[in-house]
């Protein structure tokens, strides 16, 4: 016994030994960058020296968090010794990209990280907010002992300034952005995808390195040889410019709220060991803005007076933004203001225009103390509103918009394909500026909305009854949905005749109370003690649509009631009206589009959003089939949580889809469009636009559903067989009685027996990560499910069916197209025949 515990300490202290080696070893790397010999060889002796021999009378000087220093081609930092061990925030995004790599300005990194002094080294290390525990618990020497800050770089001391009120410390940081530094490069990713092989850092340097007073700004050009670039094959290698910002986080940290995902929000989490609980337990709070009340001004918030915030939310508008569109873009920042006075504030968000250069030649937005909307000249067609924040809090210390040139491009399509049929303004391709202007307002307080911290709300346009959006007196008081949040878009539903009605949605309902919810001070109550009160406002307005959160869905739709892109309380009769709104525009798409002296490329494009929505309209129909609604609630709410679609809306929602999509959609076809935008291509539109939703009807997924809610609720379910049945009778309606079957129906008959030949062989499907609940997945076992039974019966059902129909169908290709399928059909079921 004895001697197995002296083994046991001799190889922990062997063990040590071997860390505190490796450990050493670190700081004994020379810095291998070019450098003057004189340095080079002082470098290697370890030598620090005077502070004017490497800050030369030459070196380029920006103040600022850090002095940054370029002499030569050294760049260096000069830090601060009060801003050791401080923790600082560094985002990594990419600035500029190869055509094929995804947008600029999108976060590829977030970390935070600690700079440590030692007595010739200093080291940057990443410090975890993953896993945290109060320091006052036992279980804090554990959680400190699990999260151990790994060294991300180190780098020799070069100089000490010796100023007794400010001393700082001087570090090379070339190595840290020229060199390949994983957290500070390319993300794993995109190398994979690529097939990244090394960084060339002979093609890799810094662009700038700027200092502000809160944050350190860093570009740098980095070159990766790749054999599978995205664009530039015959160079096999790819360039990105990445910005590495580098911000100080509070000295005090905000007061965090606890995230409830009854009320949508951007929120993180940290698995908390210090909670009275018999398992590790992950606790998430908000992203929002430190909004507090001024201490003069508590009694009247008390009292239920607006007050203004001690420090307000504040957007600046980018010069290079366009003048004409600055007021709209401003109105949409400040249209955010009803939604804080439910909170409790007045003024709480503005916007501004930037000083001008002679005003404040200093002033910029790279800046974290500005928040600004950026106005990029991009073909992107789109906008949007990423933000950072203090991950101990949830505090966002700053936000920039960026708003692409072409998001106008995409309003003008929107807007133009949903409202046209009743709305003049819209029937044209280059909208009056008021117009657009109304347009990019509403994108903008959208944008804003993110920035504020509120996710997509799916789930809010459903509580409007549908025909309530034909309603002039209702749309101008409530808007399109009770949440600007929701893809509610443009109002599609109107109808000609419904004069004034609104077409967009505004701040809502839903906006102020999630607002309220999330900013309202609680006084005088910590952030645990203060979840009662948040709890018991969300059940003050439990089960009341208007103020119901749904969150956006990807990849599959399991509730129907969460869409992107619909609007109104019932499917069927919305898709309807937004149907008959484009059998009204489609013939007039000539006329609205054209312009003297001017190709037909804007037809080609609108006739192309009109497949694109009534695609929209056949998704949110169909997706209700294999339905299950989600309505979050707690313990203390009654009813259930999931509620599959009901039997009879299933059933009518099947039949829908095949009235106005699977019967072939003759309003689509109009030859005079046809024969100016292409030399082919109809044929092929039709058929993959009822494919698709075809396959969307008979996704693994849906089916599974299907299976489990007969097996839970036996006869109230709409089940897969019927279903089957019901689909397998419309496809090949022609049959019964002999009919002639057109070029488009055939295609679509012969999908469907590809469809069920793969629901033959389809591979298991598991359960993929729900991503913070955006992605939805049905797990399914297909070899041992009913699926593959089904899908037999129904090939074996319509093997028959169709000899049958073969001896009285009289059109030549449509009897040659049933001898086909039943060919077909057999190849499937037996194969090796």
């Amino acid at each position: 016994m004895i001697k197995n515990l002296l083994a046991k300490a001799l190889f922990t202290l062997l063990l040590l030994g071997c860390f505190h080696t490796t450990e050493a070893q670190i700081f004994k790397k020379k810095d291998t960058k070019t450098e003057s010999s004189d340095t080079k060889e002082k470098s290697k002796k370890g030598e620090i020296e005077s502070y004017e021999k490497v800050i030369t009378k030459d070196a380029k000087t920006d103040k600022g968090l850090f002095d940054v220093h370029i002499v030569e081609d050294n760049h260096y930092y000069e830090i601060p010794d009060s801003l050791f061990n401080k923790e600082m925030l560094m985002v990594s995004r990419i600035s500029k990209t190869a055509t094929g790599i995804g947008f600029g300005g999108g976060k590829i990194n977030t970390k935070v990280l600690r700079w440590e002094k030692l007595p010739k080294k200093v080291l940057l290390r990443v410090v975890s907010y993953d896993i945290v525990a109060a320091d006052s618990l036992p279980v804090s020497e554990a959680v400190l002992n699990s999260n151990f800050e790994p060294v991300l770089y180190s780098f020799d001391i070069k100089a000490f300034k010796k100023d007794s009120l400010h001393p700082a410390t001087v570090i090379r940081v070339n190595d840290l952005f020229e060199k390949d530094v994983n957290a500070l490069g390319m993300p794993e990713h995109y190398r994979k995808e690529y097939k990244v092989s090394r960084l060339d850092d002979s093609r890799s340097y810094i662009s700038t390195l700027k200092s502000y007073p809160l944050n350190i700004e860093a570009r740098h050009v980095k070159t990766y040889v790749a054999s599978n670039p995205p664009s530039n094959e015959s160079l096999g290698s790819i360039s990105i410019e990445i910005n590495n910002s580098m911000i100080l986080l509070p000295e005090q940290p905000m007061k965090r709220r606890y995230f409830d995902k009854r009320v949508g929000w951007f929120a993180r989490g940290q698995v908390d060991y210090g909670l009275d609980a018999q398992e590790s337990k992950t606790v998430r709070f908000l992203d929002r803005w430190r909004l507090e009340v001024k201490d003069e001004d508590i009694e009247k918030f008390k009292n239920g007076e607006l007050v203004e915030p001690k420090k307000p939310i504040v957007y600046y508008v980018d010069r290079a933004t366009p003048k004409s569109w600055v007021p709209f873009i401003k109105q949409g920042i400040e249209d955010w203001q009803v939604a804080f006075e439910a909170a409790g504030f007045k003024n709480a968000i503005l916007s501004k225009d930037p000083p001008t250069p002679e005003e404040d030649p200093e002033w910029s937005p790279e800046d974290v103390r500005y928040s600004v909307v950026r106005y990029l000249a991009s073909p992107i067609p789109n906008a949007n509103g990423p933000h950072v924040s203090d991950p101990r809090t949830g505090e966002i210390l700053e936000s920039d918009i960026n708003w692409y040139h072409n998001v106008m491009t995409l309003l003008r399509n929107w807007f133009f394909v949903q409202t046209a049929a009743i709305n003049p303004d819209a029937r044209g391709v280059a909208f009056k500026e008021e117009v657009m202007g109304r347009l990019i307002r509403f994108v903008s307080a959208h944008e804003v909305g993110h920035t504020l911290g509120l996710p997509h709300n799916m789930g809010s346009s459903v509580a409007y009854p549908v025909d309530s959006l034909r309603s002039a007196s209702f749309t101008k008081k409530y808007g399109t949905a009770p949440s600007i949040m929701d893809y509610a878009r443009f109002n599609y539903i109107a109808q000609p005749g419904d004069e004034g009605v609104a077409l967009m949605p505004e701040i809502g309902i839903y906006d102020k109370y999630a607002i309220g919810w999330g900013y309202r001070p609680i006084l005088d109550k910590s952030d645990k003690e203060e979840k009662e009160t948040l709890d018991s406002w969300i059940l003050e307005r439990a089960g009341d649509p208007l103020y119901r959160f749904g969150h956006q869905q990807v990849g599959d739709v399991v509730d129907p009631s969460s869409q992107t892109e619909d609007l109104g309380d019932d499917a069927i009769k919305a898709s309807a009206y937004g149907i008959e709104n484009l059998k009204r525009i489609t013939p007039k798409l000539i006329e609205w589009t054209s312009e003297k002296g001017k190709e037909y490329d804007d037809l080609d494009t609108m006739y192309g959003q009109v497949i694109s929505q009534f695609n929209r309209y056949m998704g949110h129909v169909s997706n209700n089939i294999g339905g299950v609604y989600e309505h979050y609630k707690t313990y203390d709410q009654e009813g259930a949580v999931y509620t599959p679609v009901d039997r009879e809306h299933q059933k009518n929602c099947l039949l829908f889809v095949q009235e106005q999509l699977f019967q072939t959609p003759e309003w689509l076809i109009v030859p005079n469009i046809f024969n100016k935008i292409e030399y082919s291509g109809s044929v092929e539109r039709i058929r993959s636009l009822q494919v698709r939703t075809l396959d969307n009807i008979l996704s693994l997924g849906k089916l599974a559903r299907m299976i489990e809610n007969q097996t839970l609720n036996d006869t109230d379910a709409y089940s897969l067989l019927e279903m089957m049945g019901d689909l397998r009778k419309g496809l090949w309606s022609e049959t019964r009685n002999g009919k002639k079957i057109d070029t488009y129906r055939r295609n679509l008959q012969k999908a469907h027996i590809e469809r069920l030949a793969y629901l033959m062989t389809a591979e298991n499907e598991n359960k993929k990560g729900d991503f913070g609940g955006y992605q939805k997945s049905t797990p399914i076992n297909t070899s041992q499910s009913d699926i593959r039974s089904i899908a037999r019966a129904e090939l074996n059902i319509l093997k028959k069916d169709l000899k049958n129909a073969i001896n009285r169908t009289v059109d030549p290709i449509s009897k040659y197209h049933l001898q086909d399928a039943v060919e077909r059909i057999d190849a499937i079921l037996d194969p090796n025949s």
